[in-house]
């Protein structure tokens, strides 16, 4: 099946969306991550969403760090312990296991890759590369050209990998042919916005016109423009979106949101 055909549909013209990414869980719950209980931040982030009237999640990947099956289904258990009702997607970062994350799929974690309301779609890309770096490939390339141009609407876009340097340690990890894709999407006349995570803090960029966004992590966070690898526990975050499409129109209006420890 290719990636867009799971699509979900909301039959309204604005959405509002949260963002979170780079959970980073382990099979034990109590597992840490430089020095951070990331299932316990997870937690703390999946409660504050549960109270703002959200229509769907989209996490942003790097669910493991153990890589073990059993954090995957640590994420499914968090969710359904959780009062959110809303459906989740979600797009795989450079930790992640298409495989793993296809298995707690179903129900309220959904495999849709394609998110379309009314004026607007989503587009939840896949930026996993054979290495840590990430890379969309060609045949992919294709497949989002052709759902771009498939119709009017306008798209927003969802990936793990920063498509744009951030002058900091991550950059060796970027998306390698970031500018290709961000291309892409430009020339298509109908792209809004990309939203990423991978980088592990905020940072808002632009290409051609085209309004970049990353999301922190709900885990730790990466300190800005270190050429070595620096981290600072500021407490789970999140992205909140509320997307408007009126007419012609599309609207992204974002903001972070820090829950300091």
């Amino acid at each position: 099946m290719a990636w867009f055909d799971d699509s979900y549909t909301f039959d309204k013209s604005s959405l509002c969306i949260a963002h979170i990414t780079d959970s980073h869980l382990f099979a034990d719950k109590s597992g840490k991550y430089f020095d951070i209980n990331t299932a316990a931040h997870f937690e703390q982030a999946l409660a504050h969403i549960a109270e703002q009237p959200i229509d769907c999640i989209i996490f942003g990947g790097d669910l493991t760090q153990d890589h073990s099956f059993e954090s995957y289904l640590l994420f499914s258990e968090l969710i359904n312990a959780s009062d959110i009702t809303s459906p989740v997607f979600w797009v795989p970062g450079n930790h992640d296991e298409l495989a793993m994350l296809n298995r707690i799929s179903g129900g309220q974690i959904s495999p849709a890759k394609h998110i379309i309301a009314n004026g607007v779609e989503l587009l939840l890309v896949n930026s996993k590369g054979p290495t840590p770096a990430g890379w969309v490939t060609g045949a992919h390339l294709d497949e989002i050209t052709d759902v771009l141009v498939d119709s009017n609407n306008s798209k927003v876009i969802f990936c793990h990998h920063n498509p744009l340097p951030i002058n900091g340690y991550l950059d060796k990890h970027l998306l390698e042919n970031g500018p290709q894709l961000l291309n892409i999407l430009v020339n298509s006349n109908n792209t809004s916005a990309l939203f990423h995570g991978h980088v592990h803090n905020d940072y808002q960029q632009s290409f051609r016109g085209l309004p970049i966004y990353a999301t922190p992590a709900s885990s730790i966070q990466f300190v800005k423009h270190t050429s070595q690898w620096e981290q600072k526990n500021a407490g789970p975050a999140y992205r909140i979106l509320n997307i408007n499409s009126k007419k012609d129109k599309v609207e992204v209006k974002t903001e972070v949101v820090w829950l300091n420890a």
